[in-house]
């Protein structure tokens, strides 16, 4: 199965990659003087995908990571690189492959250091395989001192290196940065394309995969989720409850203080999975006694755990919230055109009942508010507004209208 097939509802992004990966396979050959290289190679050292989330950023860089890697000896019989089987793609797409490596990050942003480590590793030669491939695919996420430093490896790169960023859109990239990369832009893949991979690779049945890329609008990973995680299910449901239970000041502050909890409660529970296990391992590293007793000049590297362990739980909180207000927004824009008799299609089929009752109970011009409430709350919260403030303004808002 060639690594594209994983690129949902991306045809035209496939075919620029293939492209690229053939001039790519070219180039490496002529290097060992087989055959001259393409006069126009489509193949360049910096790439920049973007696109909404869900639309498969990070999936793309990594199948291209994996062409470019590609051994098969069908290229030779002029089979397009990225076959999905050999040793090279394999062990790219799962994240093995000495000469890919793939960065992503838990925590708030990328620092100067993590990045000056990145370069380093740019300007060394393939150990084992055709290229050097670093894939970024948190690039929105640099400071700006990190991204100056990223800017001079872009600027300069090393003969065999190739730089994949992904970020939602080029406003999230230094200018200085996304003008020296080719730009990439999926979209949003179709609600049948998510529903039908669900059920080819994941074994899901047809309705659930169905109702769950609806539900999520073609975001493949939520739609995953919706349609194999129970507890994911019943948080939607209790998040698109919200509308019904802003009649009062009071409902809504208990509301927001609701939402808020259930972001820090997932926040704990990974927490309780991850941090435990990374502070076991950090002691037996630094060579704790057997009475737990730590060596001494070993306290700062334990703080700077910490430190790193509350920024993750930070994001995690941040990020489940996002997630509820995604939900909330396709909630009310499944009222906005029920009020304006709209054809769209209904994203909450299964709230059908309450979407007629607040259509009927309100004037487009109100749901807007509202849908403008939630996307302030959103903007607050990537200011580092305290979360439970933001969302409490946001449950009032949505109760004025």
């Amino acid at each position: 199965m060639p690594v594209w097939d994983d690129l949902v509802g991306q045809d035209k992004v496939s075919e620029q990659l293939a492209a690229a990966a053939r001039d790519a396979d070219a180039l490496v050959t002529a290097v060992a003087g087989a055959t001259p290289p393409p006069e126009a190679s489509r193949m360049t050292h910096a790439w920049l995908f973007t696109g909404p989330p869900g639309s498969g950023r990070s999936t793309a860089a990594r199948a291209f990571a994996a062409a470019l890697q590609c051994v098969s000896p069908d290229r030779a019989l002029g089979g397009v690189p990225g076959c999905g089987f050999c040793d090279g793609c394999h062990t790219s797409l799962i994240g093995t492959h000495a000469d890919v490596q793939i960065v992503r990050t838990d925590l708030l942003s990328i620092g100067v250091k993590e990045t000056r480590d990145l370069v380093r590793r740019a300007q060394m030669s393939p150990a084992v395989g055709r290229w050097q491939v670093i894939v970024l695919e948190d690039a929105d996420r640099l400071t700006e001192g990190a991204g100056n430093v990223l800017l001079k490896a872009v600027e300069e790169p090393a003969p065999r290196t190739v730089w994949l960023l992904c970020a939602p859109s080029i406003e999230d990239v230094l200018p200085t940065i996304r003008s020296r990369c080719r730009l990439l832009t999926l979209r949003t893949p179709p609600v049948e394309a998510v529903a039908d991979i669900l059920v080819r690779r994941d074994g899901i049945d047809p309705v659930v995969a169905a109702a769950a890329a609806s539900a999520t609008q073609g975001h493949i990973g939520r739609a995953r989720r919706l349609a194999t995680d129970p507890r994911a299910r019943e948080r939607r449901a209790a998040v698109l409850r919200l509308p019904l239970r802003v009649d009062d000041v009071g409902s809504c502050l208990r509301a927001a203080q609701e939402l808020v909890d259930t972001a820090s409660e997932d926040a704990k529970q990974l927490a309780e999975e991850v941090d435990v296990k990374e502070t076991e391992e950090l002691k037996t590293a630094l060579g704790a006694a057997q009475g737990g007793r730590m060596p001494r000049g070993t306290a700062g590297v334990m703080k700077e755990l910490e430190d790193r362990q509350k920024r993750r739980r930070t994001r995690t909180q941040r990020d489940s919230l996002d997630l509820a207000l995604i939900d909330l927004t396709g909630f009310y824009r499944d009222v906005l055109a029920l009020q304006l008799g709209s054809r769209l299609a209904i994203a909450n089929a299964d709230s059908g009942d309450v979407l007629e009752r607040l259509a009927r109970g309100g004037s487009p011009e109100a749901t807007l508010r509202r849908i403008d409430a939630i996307a302030a709350c959103r903007e607050a919260l990537d200011r580092n507004v305290a979360p439970l403030l933001a969302v409490e303004a946001m449950t009032m808002a949505l109760r004025a209208g």
